[in-house]
Formats: structure tokens, C-alpha cells, sequence
């Protein structure tokens, strides 16, 4: 009997039955049932209720996530009746195609089989769509993030194609089989050209970035089960793309062309170019994402549905955990209230958590 599992469980069970205002008595006969599944199984299987319920609440319980406002707006889909790699590919594929749409973002999480001792699947992507990064002679192409995840697919027989924003196919393992790799059909990317509203040689740049960001190498963790394959996304913070990934100096690290082009001095940091470039930057990304009707977030908005999350988790009792350090925006972060407030950075479950990168 593991002890372990079981305590996990009730802890989840009482609590869930609790926020749904179940009897006493339902909750009574569902662990009586988990009981001996754990006794005869070594493990249990959640209900589509508790499933749903869990991947909101680990939404709810995400310390480093701003726009934890909208988890119980979470779509989840069940797809733990899928065994192999290709039913798993069209599953994401389906995922891409529902939470895209067409730019009216549906925040979704696709949840494959849990792990069990004879069962384990893992997608190898940090995301379902990312960029290719490629060590040249001549240095980077592309995302410099990337680098290590590119080179595995080019193992597996990925053929490159050496530009700034090459889209990575699917790679995906079943147990300790040998990984497959898939392309991605171009009408499931939806990419935004990134312009900007005053500067007309911001579209000479040749910027894009991809519309949703579907995080798909964290597990899931509900009552002591653990999903290892279970994408999800929201929608964009706008800073995310143009103070991070087009930004950083070990991403695409844009902003000294960006200041050069804006006519400013790049050796003297007293002229504050770099937060004039970062500011333009990020102005380009907002503007080009709401131009073409994809949906995005400022990171002042942002920060004011925040505090509206911390009142209503206040007014149903629950005390709000954050890790500071992620909640604040990289960009203006002194504007907002969260960097004048103190979190407790305490894991709460269920909840998402980092696991190893099976290729290293």
C-alpha cells in the first residue's frame, strides 16, 4: 500500500469535494474507491471532474504566473485514453487548432495518460511551437535558446533550413521507445509580423513571433498522480516576446540594432538607449498582435488583473503564493503594486512542475 499516494489523494479529494460542495458521504464512498485502487493497482485514476478540477487549481496554485485571474477559464481536454505517438501527434495538433483560433486564444491543457510504472510519455518540445537555433562559423541563427533541442532534431533526421525563425517539429516518446519527430503543419502557426505604429523600417527588421505560447515539458501533478504530457497555454504578456525572447542578449538580443536604427548613442549607457529600444520593442509587439486581432496582454493590465486575483483569493479565503521574482514584469516593474508586495513562494498542489529533460 503506498501511504504516500493515498495521503496526496485525501488531501485533494477533501479539498476539491469541499470547493464543489459535494456531502460528506460522496467524499466518503470516492476514497473508499481510490483506497482500493492504490491497494490493488499501486495507483488510481482521476474522474473527469477531479481531472478538470485539478489542472485549474494548479493553474490557481502557479507561483510564478501573472494571469492566474482566469483559471477556472481553463479548457481542459481528456486525452488519456491515447497510447501512441501518433495519436498523440494529432491530439496536439487538434490542441493547437482549438486554442489558436484564429487568434481569439482559448486558454487549453491537453492531458495525456499518468505515469504509471509500465507507462510514461513525454514530449521533448519546451513548446509546441519554438524556433530553431543553429551554431554556425559565422554564429548564431535563430534562437540561441534553442540550440541543444535543434541539434537533437537534427540527430533524429530534421532536415534545417538555417533561418532566423524556423519552426522545430514535434518530438515525441512513449515509454523507452525510440523518440518520433514530426512536422508541424504550417496552418496550425499562426505567426504576427511584428511592425511598428511610427517607425516604418521596423518592418525591414523581418521580425515575427509565433501567436500562442504552449508550454509542453512541465508535468502536472494532481493528488499525488503525475500526468508527464500535458501541454497548456494561455495567451502572450507582451514583455514575454519583446523584452525576453527578442530582447535578451542570449536570445535574439535585438535592442542594440534596434537603438542604432532609432538613432541613439549604443556606447553610452547615460543616454538610457537600451530602455528606449526595449520600450519601442515592446511597443512594436503590442501594436502588431492587437493590429492583426491575436490576443495579448500589457504588462500593466496584466498586473491590475493580478490584484483582482488576490481579492477574489482573499474573499474565498486563500492566500495568495507568488515567487516575486517572476511576477513582477521585466519591463516598468516599480509601475505595478506586485513589486511592492511580498509573496510566499510556497508549492501548493497540485500544480506544474519543471522535470528533466529527457535528451540530457
Amino acid at each position: 500500500m503506498n501511504n504516500d499516494l493515498l495521503k496526496e489523494a485525501t488531501e485533494f479529494i477533501c479539498t476539491f469535494y469541499k470547493e464543489v460542495n459535494k456531502t460528506a458521504q460522496e467524499q466518503e464512498n470516492r476514497l473508499y474507491e481510490i483506497t482500493q485502487q492504490i491497494q490493488n493497482h499501486g495507483f488510481y485514476e482521476h474522474t473527469l471532474e477531479e481531472l478538470e478540477y485539478g489542472a485549474k487549481v494548479a493553474w490557481r496554485n502557479s507561483n510564478r504566473c501573472i494571469g492566474r485571474l482566469f483559471w477556472n477559464h481553463l479548457n481542459v481536454i481528456d486525452q488519456r485514453h491515447l497510447h501512441t505517438e501518433e495519436e498523440i501527434r494529432d491530439a496536439l495538433f487538434e490542441h493547437m487548432e482549438y486554442a489558436t483560433n484564429s487568434g481569439r486564444i482559448r486558454p487549453t491543457i491537453t492531458i495525456f495518460p499518468q505515469a504509471t510504472p509500465n507507462k510514461k510519455i513525454r514530449i521533448w518540445n519546451h513548446q509546441l511551437v519554438r524556433y530553431a537555433g543553429y551554431k554556425t562559423e559565422q554564429g548564431v541563427i535563430g534562437d540561441p535558446g534553442s540550440i541543444a533541442f535543434t541539434e537533437i532534431c537534427l540527430n533524429l533526421g530534421w532536415e534545417p533550413k538555417y533561418g532566423k525563425f524556423d519552426v522545430l517539429p514535434l518530438v515525441i516518446q512513449v515509454n523507452n521507445h525510440t523518440p518520433h519527430l514530426f512536422e508541424i503543419p504550417k496552418h496550425l502557426i499562426l505567426e504576427v509580423p511584428i511592425r511598428h505604429p511610427q517607425y516604418e523600417w521596423f518592418e525591414d527588421l523581418q521580425l515575427k513571433w509565433y501567436a500562442v505560447p504552449m508550454i509542453s515539458d512541465m508535468c502536472l501533478e494532481i493528488g499525488g498522480i503525475t500526468y508527464t504530457a500535458a501541454p497548456f497555454n494561455g495567451w502572450y504578456m507582451g514583455t514575454e516576446i519583446g523584452a525576453r525572447n527578442l530582447a535578451d542578449e542570449f536570445q535574439y538580443n535585438l535592442l542594440p540594432q534596434i537603438g542604432s536604427l532609432m538613432g541613439l548613442d549604443i556606447k553610452s549607457n547615460i543616454t538610457l538607449w537600451k530602455d528606449r529600444a526595449l520600450l519601442e520593442l515592446n511597443t512594436a509587439v503590442l501594436h502588431s498582435f492587437k493590429e492583426d486581432g491575436v490576443s495579448i496582454v500589457d504588462h500593466h493590465t496584466a498586473a491590475q488583473q493580478f490584484k483582482l486575483f488576490e481579492e477574489k483569493e482573499m474573499e474565498n479565503g486563500r492566500s495568495v503564493t507568488g515567487d516575486w521574482t517572476w511576477l513582477i514584469p521585466p519591463l516598468a516593474p516599480a509601475a505595478t503594486h506586485i513589486f511592492h508586495n511580498h509573496y510566499h513562494n510556497e508549492i501548493v498542489k497540485p500544480n506544474y512542475f519543471y522535470q528533466l529533460k529527457p535528451y540530457e
